[in-house]
């Protein structure tokens, strides 16, 4: 369905707290407990206003470093790790000839990673990222239909004239 770029925006920047992740939740709350275990921040700090993201914000194990509704929101992870995280997504409007909303959902994870451990942390997770991220943009364009499809106007009902009505 066709998606304008607002749209598209509001299941990202509804991401992490009370909503979850749109995709494996509890492997995202898995990482947030193994995150305790080694003294990071885990996911107890959920997220400041269910609806609204500020540059600054804490999100979940995530950083909010740059956000531009509705094209960009770029997180940085928080957690203990052996290097940089971050998660990013961009909406772009994309031309249709038929003059339709349509719009491009862009999401990259970046790892740049700290040395040997770095590096066999990346390749011991990676599988498990081969299916959260896919599954997590998948999730996020599945609620922005959803929410497209809620916001279009209804259909106008079918009139009959009236054979019983006052003229």
């Amino acid at each position: 369905s066709e998606v304008d770029p607002h749209t598209a925006f509001g299941p990202i920047r509804r991401l992490g707290g009370e909503q979850g992740w749109y995709y494996a939740n509890w492997l995202w709350r898995l990482r947030g407990f193994i995150d305790l275990l080694v003294g990071g921040v885990g996911m107890r700090r959920g997220r400041r206003d269910p609806e609204e993201l500020k540059v600054g914000d804490a999100l979940d194990f995530w950083r909010v470093e740059r956000v531009e509704p509705p094209s960009l929101l770029r997180l940085r992870a928080e957690m203990r790790l052996p290097g940089v995280a971050s998660l990013v997504w961009r909406v772009s409007p994309i031309p249709d000839a038929a003059g339709r909303p349509r719009t491009q959902l862009e999401q990259v994870a970046t790892f740049v990673p700290r040395g040997l451990w770095g590096r066999a942390y990346w390749y011991g997770v990676a599988p498990f990222h081969r299916a959260v991220f896919p599954g997590l943009l998948d999730g996020i364009a599945r609620e922005a239909e959803a929410l497209a499809t809620a916001a279009e106007p209804p259909t106008e009902p079918d009139h009959h004239p009236s054979t019983t009505g006052v003229a």
